[in-house]
């Protein structure tokens, strides 16, 4: 009984790029991205960093290649992980080099800040051999000179002009596999260019609110921004941004998906904000659940709910579920139906044997097929 949001979401069409082996644009499934922040020179910190991430589904990493060292760092770093590294260059093309040769799978730049023509036809060139795609990322604190006059301030027009030049540099070159981002701290502006950038290109877009806070504030802006976005089709990547740890971000990044019905991982969680009523603490229990339960991929819904009032209403639209109940014992439902109650002190324990349950016999169920492309 997996998750139906009650409006379905149209997606913009764009091209298909991938960034190795992860497909982008082009009706894939929007991927959840995230940034290393340990020096790219401790592989060992750096690896331990992305595999942290990979547990909680992140399907693309990006790495800063600030200097030589880190560049060639990379080759080791990509051989110890499962997911595709972005390389993420500023200025110097030579990095970008480096990096396509130690296996990035997609370049992060500016072709503006590469230098010369001759300099971005090295980079495109080394792209091409080593197969990397790349992403064109505009960035409203580092707006380019000429635009800043041109406009006077950062703006969402300055963010696509910007976009759209560094875009003509890559085909003019005649690469076209890359995607773009234009991202901004202000929630307003960054919503106002992706909407501007969708209606005047195909590219793919990478999605993200930068320097949003930490890991409250810069979740709420994320969900407002992102989730504008998202809602009205726009986004292909995406990345929340946090000052936290990587793997907040992509389970945050998760969250927003799974709310929009977008993409489906893991437990599902509904659980009631709790108050008096309440036969169990449920501010504990969905606590405990959340830790307990992460290890959960395969997509399934969870009702924890505190008293009768809502409790079997929401276990009618939940795999399981839980309400509260008197004398210490709750009911347990199982595909909205009343099932059996348990006590207490058992809750929780019962509750993860059921979802682990569950979800081995979910993964163990035949897959439809898809119908054949017409």
């Amino acid at each position: 009984m997996s998750y139906r949001p009650y409006q379905q979401i149209d997606r913009r069409k764009s091209r298909r790029v991938y960034v190795g082996r992860v497909p982008v644009g082009d009706g894939a499934p929007i991927s959840v991205q995230t940034m290393t922040n340990t020096p790219t020179t401790d592989v060992a910190g750096t690896v331990a960093q992305i595999r942290r991430a990979e547990r909680a589904g992140v399907d693309i990493v990006r790495v800063s290649c600030p200097d030589q060292p880190s560049a060639l760092a990379l080759a080791d770093i990509v051989r110890q992980v499962d997911v595709p590294v972005v390389a993420d260059i500023h200025f110097h093309y030579k990095r970008a080099i480096e990096a396509a040769e130690s296996g990035a799978a997609c370049l992060r730049i500016n072709p503006g800040n590469i230098g010369s023509p001759e300099r971005v036809r090295e980079v495109v060139k080394a792209a091409r051999d080593h197969g990397c795609s790349m992403r064109i990322g505009v960035n409203a604190g580092s707006l380019e000179r000429h635009l800043l006059e041109k406009y006077g301030e950062p703006n969402p027009e300055a963010l696509v002009e910007s976009a759209l030049e560094h875009a003509k540099i890559l085909q003019d070159h005649d690469f076209h596999d890359f995607k773009i981002s234009v991202k901004a701290s202000d929630v307003f502006m960054a919503v106002a260019a992706y909407q501007q950038l969708a209606e005047v290109c195909d590219h793919p877009l990478h999605i993200g609110i930068t320097e949003a806070g930490g890991r409250r504030t810069g979740t709420v802006k994320s969900a407002i921004g992102l989730g504008s976005l998202l809602w009205a089709g726009i986004g292909d990547t995406l990345r929340v941004s946090l000052s936290a740890e990587p793997e907040e971000e992509v389970l945050v990044g998760w969250e927003l998906l799974k709310s929009l019905g977008l993409r489906h991982r893991g437990v599902r969680i509904i659980s009631c904000p709790s108050c008096a009523r309440q036969g169990f603490n449920v501010i504990e229990t969905v606590a405990a659940l959340e830790e307990r339960l992460a290890h959960i991929e395969t997509p399934l819904t969870l009702s924890i709910i505190g008293c009768v009032v809502n409790g079997p209403g929401e276990a009618l639209m939940t795999d399981l579920g839980i309400t509260g109940g008197g004398a210490g014992r709750h009911m347990v439902y199982r595909a909205g139906r009343t099932d059996h109650t348990i006590e207490a002190d058992r809750m929780i324990d019962h509750i993860v044997e059921m979802v682990e349950a569950k979800a081995a016999e979910l993964a163990a169920a035949p897959q439809p097929v898809p119908a054949a492309a017409e």
